[in-house]
């Protein structure tokens, strides 16, 4: 059995926003007692990301990692049709990922006690991200 739900999330801009409870949420909906989750992003300056939720000095520490690795308005780059920071966000999607698979056990995804799904926002500005979840079970 296949079935796949969308929804989208709106973004502060450069940063985390944790869809770990909407994610949970379509799994129930969704029905499947066992089996695969995939959380899939449909955007090349966004990505997705399983990690700690208990303390956000991770995500303040990853975000401050890849303002390091990847600078906005660096030199290098030519693609800037939307800002400095467009290829930039660009650079950190492919470094990271836009899908995640999650397993399915007793009607939910199967996250670890400290683990949370976010959205990581790499543009400055807020945008609207579309994620779809869908579930093999």
């Amino acid at each position: 059995m296949y079935q796949a739900k969308d929804f989208t999330v709106s973004t502060k801009g450069r940063g985390f926003t944790d869809i770990t409870g909407e994610v949970q949420r379509v799994v129930a909906d969704l029905g499947a007692r066992q089996g695969l989750c995939t959380v899939f992003l449909h955007h090349t300056s966004a990505s997705l990301l399983l990690c700690e939720n208990a303390d956000p000095d991770v995500r303040r520490d990853l975000e401050s990692f890849f303002s390091r690795l990847v600078k906005d308005g660096d030199p290098l780059f030519v693609h800037d049709a939307e800002g400095p920071d467009d290829m930039p966000a660009h650079v950190r999607t492919v470094l990271t990922q836009n899908s995640l698979n999650i397993p399915v056990k007793d009607g939910a995804a199967d996250l670890g006690t400290w683990q949370g799904v976010y959205v990581w926002e790499h543009r400055t500005s807020p945008h609207r991200r579309r994620v779809t979840v869908s579930v093999v079970g």
